[in-house]
């Protein structure tokens, strides 16, 4: 109780010199699973991330709310628990009880800015194309809310486009994956980090007010389009065996994967097919180093314009994503792989840079972080807890367990157990003690720790 008392208190007292007009960088990176180097990857070709959680802390253990794109950063966005639907940012809009984490900045004094994929829809717009003016995502939020789509015309192509300005009009006549000999502007990614290293030119120029930059990396999200550069790393590559590769057996939220087998497969499936289920993962893989090139120059452009000292930088990943554990390939369930994603923190409050976190923390802590770590008033609103304790201490408790839900179940993960709650009262724990993960339901021998789980979940 004592050592908790003392990371309160140090949360409390950061310093003047620590805090003065620090600037925050957002990089969110789509469908990101923990498969990089510096989260013991070795076969990830991930220098520039890797390099950040050398500098900063790295938080292996940290989940999303939701498995989904929208809702997900809905939590992110609001510090809050909300709607389960990839809409959840549209339904806010409606009905704004509370700012949202740019708009609490801007209120604040801080010029915000948005490049990319940072809301659901690249650009925060909504209508036919996602380019409509009159319907924001994400109101009195941003000064400046952008999305160049290029070559792919609008938001929409933009979010499912392919090399060279390929848009989607009926994913099955567009390949699930692809390899295009060009340079990085031949993928949607390129447009968008172009505009974020001109953004950030004009935000250093500013010497008067900080500034809150959110940027979106789109890529690994299908369909799973990179430079041919980044597919050259896994060639060769070998790639470790896919735990828990079958379909689960009983009622749990298993999917048949429908976002990725629309794509043009060319008549595979890569649960029968090991060898085209070894070439989607090398894609994937591929269209993560791609990511992490972007970020890379991204935190060049921080360096050149002098404002890395000065800038507090987070990368997170808007949730996990299944390459073939239980037998899909894709996030939407409750499992281990849709909620776990990548989260790093780099801030001069951080001690013994490059030492992980292994304590369980949620996307919706990151907005009470940021309030701590920037002087800022943190707001009553507020569902989460700061890991300003864990930056400061990378051994420091955190509240234990993480939060997640999907339209017909909720689910609480503790430091070894996984309670998943349907709507119908069904119930499924799983032991990650074991070997078995969650492969072997264990709710109905250990009733008196799912009904503590449940009762820590319903307090929630």
């Amino acid at each position: 109780m004592l050592t908790f008392f003392r990371h309160l208190l140090a949360g409390a007292l950061l310093s003047q010199a620590a805090v003065a007009k620090q600037n925050v960088l957002v990089i969110c990176i789509d469908d990101l699973r923990p498969e990089l180097k510096c989260f013991g990857a070795d076969y990830i070709h991930s220098p520039h991330l890797d390099a950040l959680a050398r500098r900063g802390r790295a938080f292996h253990r940290h989940y999303v709310q939701a498995p989904t794109c929208g809702a997900s950063r809905y939590a992110l966005l609001t510090g809050t628990y909300g709607p389960s639907g990839n809409g959840a940012l549209f339904e806010r809009s409606k009905k704004i009880t509370h700012p949202s984490l740019p708009a609490y900045f801007r209120q604040n004094g801080y010029t915000t800015v948005s490049v990319g994929k940072v809301s659901h829809h690249p650009g925060g717009r909504g209508g036919p194309d996602w380019d409509d003016e009159a319907i924001p995502e994400m109101p009195d939020s941003w000064d400046r809310h952008l999305l160049p789509a290029g070559p792919w015309q609008h938001p929409r192509g933009w979010m499912h486009g392919l090399a060279n300005g390929e848009i989607r009009k009926n994913a099955q006549d567009m390949d699930l994956f692809q390899s295009f000999d060009g340079d990085d502007s031949s993928y949607p990614d390129g447009t968008a980090v172009s505009e974020t290293l001109k953004q950030l030119e004009l935000l250093a120029a500013d010497k008067e007010k900080p500034f809150f930059m959110a940027t979106g990396i789109l890529r690994p999200h299908l369909p799973f389009g990179a430079p041919a550069k980044y597919l050259d790393y896994y060639k060769d590559a070998q790639l470790p065996a896919t735990p828990h590769p079958k379909k689960p057996e009983g009622k749990t939220t298993w999917h048949g994967s429908g976002e990725f087998m629309k794509y043009n497969r060319w008549g595979k499936n890569p649960n029968d097919d090991p060898a085209f289920a070894l070439e989607v993962r090398k894609h994937y893989a591929a269209c993560v180093s791609y990511a992490d090139a972007q970020v890379g120059k991204i935190i060049a452009q921080l360096n050149k314009l002098g404002l890395a000292e000065n800038t507090i930088i987070v990368v997170w990943g808007d949730h996990g994503w299944h390459l073939g554990e239980h037998a899909i390939w894709g996030k939407h369930a409750l499992f281990e792989e849709s909620l776990r994603s990548p989260l790093i923190i780099v801030s001069p409050e951080v001690k013994e840079p490059g030492k992980p976190s292994t304590e369980v923390v949620e996307s919706i802590d990151l907005f009470p972080t940021l309030c701590d770590l920037t002087g800022q008033k943190k707001p009553a609103f507020l569902n989460g807890t700061s890991l300003v304790p864990q930056l400061q201490d990378p051994a420091a408790k955190s509240k234990g367990f993480a939060i997640s839900y999907s339209p017909n179940a909720r689910t609480l993960r503790s430091a070894n157990h996984r309670l998943i709650k349907h709507n119908t009262g069904f119930l499924e724990l799983y032991d990650h003690r074991t070997p078995d993960g969650e492969t072997v339901n264990v709710a109905d021998t250990n009733k008196d720790l799912a009904a503590d789980l449940i009762q820590k979940l319903e307090k929630r």
